[in-house]
């Protein structure tokens, strides 16, 4: 540490003298820390591809400068459940004439803002934002840094990720350059971008708390980046980025005792946002197959105590009869270590990977097999309709037709549940996400086991609710307002 010390003396021009040389020494330590963080923040800039001006104070404007203009507000008119005959409100008339709950029309509301968005391609006017923001909207407005208000069309939806694409007209559009969020360490800097509170843009920074959090409940595929930069209501579809102000994730939730920030936020890697993204492109929706297998996480003692060859990757625990997994020569006790040369962490990790592969496509993977390294090709395949069956209408699920599980149906086997046979499109069940071939497995987190179980699970606790489904071998999470 610069400067000296001194030995304080027994009289007062001695101890006086003494001060006087601590007091340097505090001034001079103070001034070289001033100079190693100055050292580190001219540094951190220059790998940043920021211009750095010694003779001003450090500052992220010139990146943001770049960034902002491409990261918009979304303002959307929902539809809203009314009673279709004014009469039905009176709940004496409903209980007259034995009505449990009025007849009701999706009838537009008022306009709102309700979240953000990033424009990720200029030239065909594309922006990002997330599902839930959007996924009651009768219209959808993006509002640019500049005002401007351009009306948006609906390209997909994927509520399993919580990823919507929007189109708008490609005027004057600017957008942010997608980054590499496989790239990412906890310790990265990273600057939030939205409108929390329908307050107007609004930026905030933290770094990268953690990477590749699941288990949280909040959406049906998981692999979080976790930031303390302060994420709020309104952040919702929103940008982070990083120093270099390219995009590595959306901005989709926060974890805490009230609707403020409390340093816990999420948000969606770039990763896995292009992985839907181009499916939403080509399809309109996520197409989602089935390998026909299940797995559980390796935890260190279940390595020791089955003497397995690695402490990480996905342990096979059943594969299905004939299915995918099967033919690729996939077995019980298997342990997936890698796909398409990326490591696997966990069983959520291998199904967060495989359910972003579009049907028809093969993955390679490297699996332990006792002593022996394995590679195996296996191709994803259709998810599968239901055998044929007309199935029962569901007067909470419009649209949806479901029958209890049989064999020959997707999920036989794996799980219990009801199986929806068929879902009309453009219904409300469509509109929430439902497909035929799901298997329904809990509603507001009760068990459903078959048809009766899931009659008696909706009829037990109002809207909204919260479906727990199985989709190919995924098990996701939808909610129907």
């Amino acid at each position: 540490m610069p400067g000296a010390s001194a030995r304080a003396g027994s009289s007062p021009a001695g101890r006086g003298g003494a001060a006087i040389a601590v007091l340097r020494s505090l001034m001079a330590y103070a001034a070289w820390i001033t100079a190693l963080c100055m050292a580190v923040v001219f540094v951190t800039r220059s790998e940043a591809g920021m211009p750095v001006d010694t003779r001003q104070v450090p500052t992220l404007a010139p990146m943001l400068a770049r960034v902002t203009p491409g990261v918009v507000n979304i303002s959307v008119v929902e539809l809203r459940r009314t009673p279709a005959n004014p009469f039905l409100r009176d709940p004496f008339l409903r209980r007259l004439f034995g009505l449990s709950e009025p007849a009701h029309d999706a009838v537009p509301g008022p306009e709102s803002a309700v979240g953000s968005g990033v424009i990720i391609d200029a030239e065909r006017g594309l922006v990002v934002t997330n599902n839930h923001v959007i996924e009651n909207a009768h219209e959808i407005a993006v509002i640019l840094k500049d005002h401007r208000q351009l009306k948006a069309t609906l390209v997909g939806t994927d509520p399993a990720t919580d990823i919507a694409l929007l189109r708008v007209p490609p005027e004057r559009l600017s957008a942010v350059r997608i980054g590499d969020s496989e790239a990412l360490n906890v310790g990265d800097f990273v600057v939030a971008i939205g409108n929390p509170f329908g307050l107007g843009q609004t930026v905030t920074s933290g770094i990268v708390s953690a990477l590749g959090r699941t288990g949280l409940g909040i959406e049906g595929y998981e692999d979080f980046i976790q930031t303390d930069a302060s994420i709020n209501p309104g952040n919702s579809g929103g940008a982070l980025v990083g120093l270099r102000g390219e995009l590595i994730g959306i901005n989709t939730a926060i974890i805490g005792p009230t609707e403020g920030n409390v340093g816990i936020g999420f948000a969606i890697p770039t990763a896995m946002m292009k992985a839907v993204v181009e499916q939403l492109l080509r399809f309109g929706e996520v197409r989602r197959g089935r390998v026909g297998l299940a797995g559980t996480d390796i935890t260190p003692d279940m390595a020791r105590d089955q003497q397995l060859p690695v402490t990480e990757g996905a342990l096979i625990t059943l594969v299905e009869k004939d299915s995918p997994a099967e033919r690729a020569g996939l077995r019980v006790r298997d342990i997936v270590v890698t796909m398409n040369a990326r490591a696997i962490r966990s069983s959520t990790d291998l199904r967060n990977r495989v359910g972003l592969v579009p049907v028809g496509e093969s993955v390679d993977l490297r699996v332990r097999r006792d002593a022996r390294t394995l590679h195996i090709v296996m191709r994803v395949g259709e998810a599968g309709a239901a055998v044929a069956l007309e199935g029962e209408p569901v007067r909470e699920l419009l649209g949806a037709r479901v029958a209890n599980l049989e064999p020959g149906m997707p999920g036989h086997g794996l799980s219990e549940g009801a199986a929806l046979v068929s879902v009309e499109r453009g219904s409300e069940a469509w509109r929430a996400g439902l497909r035929a071939g799901d298997l329904l497995l809990s509603v507001n987190r009760r068990r459903v086991r078959d048809v009766q179980g899931l009659l008696l699970a909706l009829k037990g606790g109002g809207r909204p609710w919260r479906l727990g489904l199985l989709r190919g071998d995924s098990r996701i999470s939808l909610v129907l307002h």
